[in-house]
């Protein structure tokens, strides 16, 4: 789908210079002389390079669409990750440096979104929380400090997560997936 160089909005994903890029931000710019234009800091989806470019409103770019499909993680097999898409049991292999640390996160079962271009993945998204158990954390001295501070803990994945001083290993609790942070005690 074609659309102007003006209408780019964060998040669109791009054809541009032959590799597909994502908007992250843009900037309207009216200079008192010339016409308008938009600069676009744009992220290739498949290297990770970031770039900006100039983008005229008479100019016409390819906007790309991605195929979203739920797949369920099955197993970890040396470096390779296997899943499954839910809706015709197909499986596909990914390489763990394609979803990055992030992999740390995946369980048996685990529901993804794998995002596709001409059939061919170029992103993976996890869900936004986990539940972990901590395996291996300090002991907090009572009175230690009056303003609320965090100890180290590591999770039953090997992922390390700073936890408040109440946290006990062997108890359960909810992890950010997209920073890597402590968001509650899981019930």
């Amino acid at each position: 789908m074609k659309i102007n160089g003006n209408d780019i909005r964060p998040g669109n994903i791009i054809q541009h210079k032959g590799e597909l890029w994502s908007a992250v931000k843009i900037q309207a710019v009216k200079p008192g002389k010339g016409g308008a234009f938009a600069q676009v800091e744009l992220k290739n989806l498949v290297t990770g390079s970031k770039l900006n470019e100039r983008f005229r409103a008479t100019e016409t770019i390819e906007r790309v669409r991605l195929d979203q499909d739920e797949y369920q993680f099955l197993y970890a097999e040396g470096e390779m990750l296997v899943f499954m898409d839910t809706t015709n049991y197909e499986q596909i292999e990914l390489h763990k440096d394609f979803v990055g640390e992030r992999a740390a996160f995946l369980q048996d079962g685990t529901m993804v979104k794998v995002e596709s271009y001409e059939e061919k993945p170029i992103g993976v998204e996890l869900p936004d929380q986990v539940t972990l158990e901590v395996s291996e954390t300090e002991a907090v001295v009572k009175g230690q400090t009056a303003a609320s501070s965090y100890k180290p803990a590591t999770m039953e994945n090997g992922v390390r997560v700073m936890v408040p001083p109440f946290i006990k290993q062997g108890e359960k609790i909810i992890v950010q997936t997209s920073d890597i942070t402590y968001l509650r005690r899981a019930d």
